[in-house]
């Protein structure tokens, strides 16, 4: 069953940037498009960014609007690991953050909007807390 860990959450001042990281537990991501959720106190969990697997095309990349311009999603297959990058960060950003693989089409021109939680493959894992705060 598909299931990744994640890390690199922490307490930060708004205005500050955090890096968090996602690796997938005992297979290889390469193939897989990848999303980033996040779930805020007593709010339900929604998607926030995500990363086409680019396999013989141009990779494709989104971002909610609440992010859009301050966070980067990049992907390293050479160290199966998927990033986002977090700059400028707010305290509507607080929350745990969760890595999924999702289906191909939710992270697509198609779609074209935040990949809804319902679609992503396995189980959860634990999440990174960040937590933006001064």
């Amino acid at each position: 069953q598909l299931h990744f860990v994640e890390s690199g959450g922490g307490l930060v001042q708004p205005g500050g940037s955090l890096r968090l990281s996602c690796a997938p537990s005992g297979f290889t991501l390469d193939n897989y498009v990848i999303g980033w959720f996040r779930q805020a106190p007593g709010k339900e969990r929604e998607g926030v960014s995500c990363v086409s697997n680019g396999n013989g095309r141009r990779r494709y990349e989104y971002y909610d609007d609440s992010v859009k311009g301050r966070f980067t999603i990049s992907r390293d297959n050479t160290k199966n690991a998927v990033y986002l990058q977090m700059n400028s960060l707010k305290p509507e950003d607080t929350g745990v953050y969760y890595c999924a693989a999702i289906g191909s089409y939710y992270c697509s021109s198609s779609y074209g909007k935040s990949p809804p939680p319902g679609v992503a493959f396995g189980s959860w894992g634990q999440g990174t807390q960040v937590n933006v705060s001064s």
